[in-house]
């Protein structure tokens, strides 16, 4: 992992710490192209009544629009947990070149815990996907968050 995938790793954190301060569970997601953001979210499916609205997903919205196209090639993703199926899939639809995520999701990541949906053999675009950058740091918020509501 290089210096810039900390870095944009390091605002995906801070997104996450919104989705927290908003009673949402806490992960932030980044979209890269060229050394640029060119969309970011956080996870807000409460607040906005929308079960798709994940991390991941509101950041390809905002992406898509800056684009104004439904693809971004060669854009990168970083994401502070591992992203869900609908998520994983809508990476490949977007044709994102690289899903860089921060922990692992046991019990629902569609990027190599549950299922690898990046490697499904008839697919037609191949996302490249890195884990464990600020590993540590992203576990913690997602535990601590979930151990305050219990």
């Amino acid at each position: 992992m290089s210096d810039k995938d900390h870095y944009w790793m390091q605002r995906a954190l801070e997104l996450a710490r919104n989705a927290e301060a908003n009673g949402e569970v806490p992960v932030g997601a980044v979209i890269v192209l060229d050394d640029r953001i060119i969309g970011e979210g956080w996870n807000q499916p409460i607040a906005g009544q929308d079960a798709t609205a994940h991390a991941e997903i509101m950041a390809l919205r905002q992406a898509c629009q800056t684009m104004q196209n439904y693809r971004l090639p060669g854009a990168d993703i970083y994401i502070t947990l591992e992203p869900c199926l609908m998520c994983a899939g809508a990476l490949i639809h977007a044709r994102i070149a690289r899903c860089i995520y921060a922990t692992p999701e046991p019990k629902t990541g569609a990027a190599g815990s549950c299922i690898d949906t990046f490697s499904l053999p008839n697919i037609n675009h191949r996302v490249e996907c890195k884990t464990g950058i600020l590993q540590e740091e992203s576990s913690q918020l997602i535990k601590q968050f979930f151990k305050a509501r219990r």
